[in-house]
Parts: structure tokens; sequence; C-alpha cells
């Protein structure tokens, strides 16, 4: 794709905001099909040195043999689906990169978010891309730079894109605050360029 897209973040790393990209029909299509494919999971994380299980549901797909460690715990890549590569295709025509691992997450309402984090384990490839891809309800996402505090926001619509990439990992942590006035599902797709061992 060679539009024009706007900056989120242009310091520091880059955060790129392509909005909404699939049809009204694909949405649809593509929500049920992962709703009901996908072999989700309620995430297990280690908190305080117990374990927590949360609500939330997620799942990670990838090509053979990639591991990713996070939060105390390992995922090994579950094969690919149709649906997926189809979705991973459609997101790399426009981040011009090519992705070898999805982390999925299921979040049923507002109620459940994810805090301040950053997506910079040992087995991401360093300084690479990660494509967000957004299905269902809309909600906001946050950024925070680690030494201004400065925040930046935007609401992530239903069908939307948002590509991080370069040093952002390092200088930005991000969020998904709740909203207990969201009461439908959202799934978000995370695609990845994971370290081979």
């Amino acid at each position: 794709m060679n539009k024009d897209f706007p900056y989120i973040i242009n310091q520091e790393g880059k955060a790129i905001y392509y909005g909404k990209i699939l049809s009204e029909e694909l949405l649809a299509h593509y929500f049920s099909e992962l709703l009901n494919k996908i072999e989700w999971k309620n995430e297990v994380v280690v908190m305080f040195g117990k374990e927590i299980v949360t609500k939330r549901k997620v799942a990670f797909y990838s090509d053979l043999n990639i591991e990713y460690r996070y939060s105390q715990k390992t995922k090994k890549g579950l094969p690919w689906i149709p649906i997926l590569q189809a979705i991973k295709s459609i997101a790399e025509s426009y981040t011009n990169t090519h992705y070898n691992a999805c982390l999925l997450n299921l979040y049923h309402d507002g109620n459940e978010a994810m805090g301040w984090h950053a997506d910079n384990e040992i087995e991401i490839k360093p300084n690479s891309s990660i494509a967000s891809l957004s299905l269902g309800a809309e909600r906001k996402f946050s950024f925070k730079n680690r030494t201004t505090k400065e925040t930046s926001s935007l609401i992530l619509e239903n069908g939307s894109l948002l590509e991080m990439k370069g040093e952002l990992q390092k200088h930005w942590l991000h969020c998904l605050p709740k909203s207990t006035k969201i009461n439908a599902p959202r799934i978000n797709l995370t695609f990845r360029q994971m370290l081979l061992k």
C-alpha cells in the first residue's frame, strides 16, 4: 500500500493507525469464524508470585517451532488455520511486512482490559513491526512515554489496523483501559515477527 496514513506517534518509535481496513461483510464473517474456530483459553498470569486466571481469553498461532514467553508462561504456537492466514495477508499488504506469529485476545466486555506494558520480550525481533487488528467493540487504546509520561490515545474501530514499530516498545508503554459502558466483545489479533531458535 502506498497511501499515506497518520502517525499516532512519530518520535522514539512509530505508531501508525490505518483506520478501518475491512468491509462490513468481512467483519461479520471474520468475527464469527474467529470466535468459533480459534482454540481460546483463559490466560494464566503470575502476579506477585501467584497464578491468576483472567477472564480474558488468548491463543497463539505461528510458523513451526516458535514459542513465546511472557508473564512467566511459555506458549507454543499452534499451526495456522485458513482464516488467520487470510487476515494475516491483509495486514501484511498494509504494513509491507511478513509476520510469523499471531497472539489473539478475546475481551468479553469493557471490564476486561490490559494494563500498561510493552511488547518487548526477548523472543520478539528487536524494533520489528507489530500489526494489531481489532474486531468487534470499539475500545480506547493509550500510549505513555516512559520518560516524559506524555500520553496519546485513540479509539480502535471495528476492523481497524494499528502498527507499532521501530523503538516504540523501548520508549513507550501501551494499555487497553477498562470501560464499564462497553458490553460487547472484542477480538484483537497482534501479528508479530518472532526470532527463530
